[in-house]
């Protein structure tokens, strides 16, 4: 016992991991912590932690004292013990980014200019005016409103489900529902529309309509037109429609998606953006189908077909198959934009899918997309993310010297190769920082029963060492340290 102790006491203090510290921040409404502490907002600070803005974070708190972080500490009201407020902050490096000189986000998309690439999906996020007309005032730069179509709709209870990590509550990393399409009248709706672009005429409005046969798609195209809109998305991709013809089943027949993409482009003279299912093998055939057909933008992707299991969102005792959101799924949104990115007659993308962040976000720019759509973060963290997504992209573009958004659109398409052409002849070795490692021994757990047995955990002094003969360079250490303590060293020729 005695030898443990004197073990503790001369570990060296590690610096605190703050982005998991924030991502215990219940993210309060009218945040306790922020009315105690007077001076300064520590809420919003550590909102702009939690997604990925840390050194702006302290503009917030930089006339704070120590007493005003301690009062805020103090008043937190999180279940279980409060957040370390004063230690995270106070363990910041000043911002290295003059936020005088941050650039416009201002950008094209389909010939509309957008103040932003920052939309609404069209979702439950957005089927009012007072919540679009809300998300506007905090500085979303436009809305893909949700679908509008001829039929009745009527929505099951409940219908959402989340896929947790195990105990946990609030912050879930899949999202499944059974929303379907708008509940208002189709008059009500366009009238909503006609209202948003009236009041609010720099913003972009983007009617999402659903036919079941041409006439209805033409017809709800017309509408859209004349209630103002600036394009009109066709949604061939809800995964859950309960009419036949209709949603996803749709989005898989290229006939269909070439004929109403067709009769639509043919009876406005807005931007028509036809939306994508990723049920489908290949994604490309179908969006080729609407290119060749007059669309003039692509976005993708709607939700993906799902099962969970958890009887709490059972129907009357009842299940069936909807659809899955949430950062899970982001990599498969990924997968499909770059796909449509490296079609041989390209148009404008959309991208959809697992947005939290503005480095989320950029993933999808890099990938062609000028337009990003978001829903699933802003039904669990509300419109307030903009403010983070705009922050975060400006300081990425000023730290670069990056002074036209256009400019990131599809940068990084070049670095995607099929796999028979990758290097196959060097390595990079993984690289241990023993000031960092805190000896828990999960690198070689994983790389002994998953890895190539590559790694030897001495018992005695608790750290590892690399056999350099067996190991491959698959880095499946790095991934499962904990303590961030595994990192990469230079590439170099296989022996």
């Amino acid at each position: 016992m005695e030898d443990n102790q004197t073990k503790q006491k001369e570990t060296k203090i590690r610096r605190m991991n703050i982005y998991e510290e924030a991502g215990r921040c219940l993210l309060c409404l009218d945040a306790p912590c922020t009315k105690a502490c007077k001076t300064g907002d520590p809420a919003r600070a550590i909102r702009a932690i939690r997604f990925d803005n840390h050194k702006p974070a302290l503009r917030w708190v930089k006339d704070c004292t120590d007493d005003d972080l301690e009062r805020a500490e103090q008043a937190c009201i999180h279940y279980n013990w409060p957040i370390r407020i004063k230690e995270m902050l106070r363990s910041i490096h000043e911002d290295d980014v003059d936020d005088s000189n941050y650039p416009s986000l201002a950008i094209d998309f389909c010939g509309i200019g957008c103040e932003n690439p920052f939309f609404l999906a069209s979702s439950a996020v957005c089927t009012n005016y007072d919540m679009v007309s809300h998300a506007f005032e905090a500085g979303w730069a436009g809305v893909f409103y949700k679908t509008i179509c001829m039929k009745e709709i009527k929505e099951v209870s409940p219908r959402f489900d989340a896929m947790h990590s195990n105990a946990t509550h609030g912050d879930f990393y899949g999202f499944r529902n059974m929303e379907q399409l708008s509940e208002n009248p189709v008059a009500m709706d366009f009238d909503i529309l006609h209202r948003l672009k009236q009041n609010y005429p720099t913003k972009v409005v983007v009617a999402s309509i659903m036919g079941q046969n041409d006439a209805e798609w033409m017809a709800l195209a017309k509408m859209a037109e004349e209630a103002g809109c600036d394009a009109v998305e066709l949604n061939f991709s809800c995964p859950q429609m309960k009419y036949e013809g209709m949603g996803s089943d749709v989005g898989q027949n290229l006939e269909l998606v070439r004929e109403y993409t067709d009769c639509v482009k043919r009876s406005v003279k807005i931007p028509v953006i036809s939306k994508m299912t990723p049920n489908d093998i290949h994604i490309t055939e179908p969006a080729q189908a609407c290119i060749e057909a007059g669309a003039d933008a692509i976005s993708a992707i709607n939700t993906i077909k799902s099962v969970t299991m958890c009887a709490e969102a059972e129907v009357a005792g009842q299940r069936t198959v909807s659809g899955y959101s949430g950062r899970a799924v982001r990599p498969i949104a990924l997968r499909h934009v770059l796909e449509l990115a490296q079609i041989e007659k390209p148009v404008g993308l959309s991208g959809v899918g697992g947005i939290e962040t503005w480095r989320d976000a950029l993933e999808f720019i890099q990938l062609g997309c000028s337009n990003v759509q978001v829903c699933t973060a802003v039904m669990q963290y509300g419109y307030r993310i903009i403010d983070d997504l705009v922050l975060g992209l400006q300081r990425y573009m000023a730290k670069r010297g990056v002074t036209r958004l256009s400019q990131l659109v599809g940068e990084q398409l070049p670095k995607f190769l099929n796999p028979d052409h990758l290097d196959r002849e060097t390595i990079i070795y993984p690289k241990f920082d023993k000031t960092l490692c805190v000896g828990c021994g999960r690198c070689e757990v994983s790389c002994s029963d998953g890895g190539h047995q590559a790694i030897v955990f001495d018992r005695e002094t608790r750290q590892p060492r690399l056999i350099g003969t067996k190991c491959v360079g698959c880095h499946l250490c790095r991934l499962v340290c904990p303590a961030g303590a595994i990192g990469v060293s230079k590439r170099i020729s296989k022996k």
